[in-house]
């Protein structure tokens, strides 16, 4: 079975041509750049983008993987959440091809895809906590199976890596601020500046970033934020408080699925903020108190993707065989439990 998939609910353009071996035959993910003057996505610009960048590397995907568009069995692409425009040019560009070719068209969930893509490189022993840490969510998820998802705990207001691109706009950092507030971090001290935790005194499994931003805004209005020396210490001191809150949120989930007598051996870190490698590094040494181990998605995986998206559909279909072209595209899109 061959599927091509294909990724455009956000910045990035991304298609992938994927067998039922999980062998990747063509994996292309382009990258906007013009947002990054802007500080951040504009999803006007990214919607035209993703219009004139699809057709280019769909055709490169096909030469370079050598398939002919009539051996694709199954099409697919991301439908939600994420920026409508660009979640309506991939689907209606997936589904054009799937119904060009008399074939099936599945739509994905890219929040599934993310939850998904550990399975692809890794054997995950189910049930698991997934700790889903994207730009536009941050999730923890108890996954029982492939199709049969529990949210947990979810952020209130900012997801996690939205939060770090706004930090590193607030202290003159570029976008995208993940890799340059990680980069800067590493020359820092973390205990320069003390960055509150909003939801500290609450034991539940929600998340929230909204009062972290502010405490940076005022610190950067008392400072000169292109002070090298300053930008390293507030970039060290709001990654260590994202790690203190993250090993917090890890233990008490921990502590409400034993108190739900279950027992779960992987945790599951999935989605952009996930390459932070510091971040990774002490959530690996917390997950070992609990005798835990910490499985990521492969490097590529990470972002958004069309192999996660591919994954999914083949995981997907597999077990239920059908096809929609009449599915919605929708930017809040839930994930739903498979009813079979």
């Amino acid at each position: 079975m061959l599927v091509f998939a294909v990724e455009t609910s956000c910045d990035e353009t991304s298609v992938c041509i994927l067998n039922h071996d999980k062998k990747i035959l063509s994996h292309i993910v382009f990258s906007q750049k013009e947002h990054i003057k802007f500080g951040g996505v504009v999803p006007e610009l990214a919607s035209r983008a993703h219009l004139q960048i699809l057709q280019h590397i769909s055709q490169e995907a096909f030469n370079k993987s050598k398939i002919d568009i009539e051996d694709i069995d199954v099409f697919c692409a991301t439908c939600g959440p994420g920026l409508i425009g660009g979640l309506l040019v991939g689907s209606t560009f997936a589904k054009s091809l799937a119904f060009g070719s008399s074939k099936a068209f599945v739509p994905i969930n890219h929040l599934e895809g993310h939850l998904l893509s550990p399975t692809f490189n890794n054997n995950i022993v189910f049930p698991c906590i997934s700790f889903l840490l994207t730009g536009g969510h941050t999730q923890i998820y108890l996954i029982n199976s492939v199709g049969n998802y529990e949210l947990l705990g979810e952020t209130l207001d900012d997801a996690l890596g939205e939060t770090f691109d706004k930090v590193a706009k607030l202290i003159g950092l570029s976008y995208p601020g993940g890799p340059e507030i990680e980069k800067k971090a590493k020359n820092g001290s973390a205990r320069t500046f003390n960055l509150p935790n909003p939801l500290e005194k609450q034991r539940n499994l929600n998340f929230s970033f909204s009062g972290m931003k502010t405490a940076i805004n005022l610190i950067v209005k008392k400072h000169n934020f292109a002070d090298q020396k300053f930008q390293e210490n507030l970039s060290a001191s709001f990654q260590e408080k994202v790690v203190s809150i993250l090993e917090s949120k890890l233990a008490l989930t921990i502590k409400h699925l034993n108190n739900r007598k279950i027992n779960i051996s992987q945790i599951c870190l999935v989605g952009g903020v996930a390459s932070n490698k510091y971040i990774c590094e002490k959530i690996k040494r917390v997950a070992h108190n609990y005798k835990c181990s910490v499985v990521l998605p492969r490097k590529d995986m990470l972002s958004d993707n069309a192999a996660m998206i591919a994954w999914a559909c083949l995981q997907k279909y597999l077990k239920d065989p059908i096809s929609n072209l009449h599915f919605k595209a929708s930017s809040r899109l839930k994930i739903l439990n498979d009813s079979k």
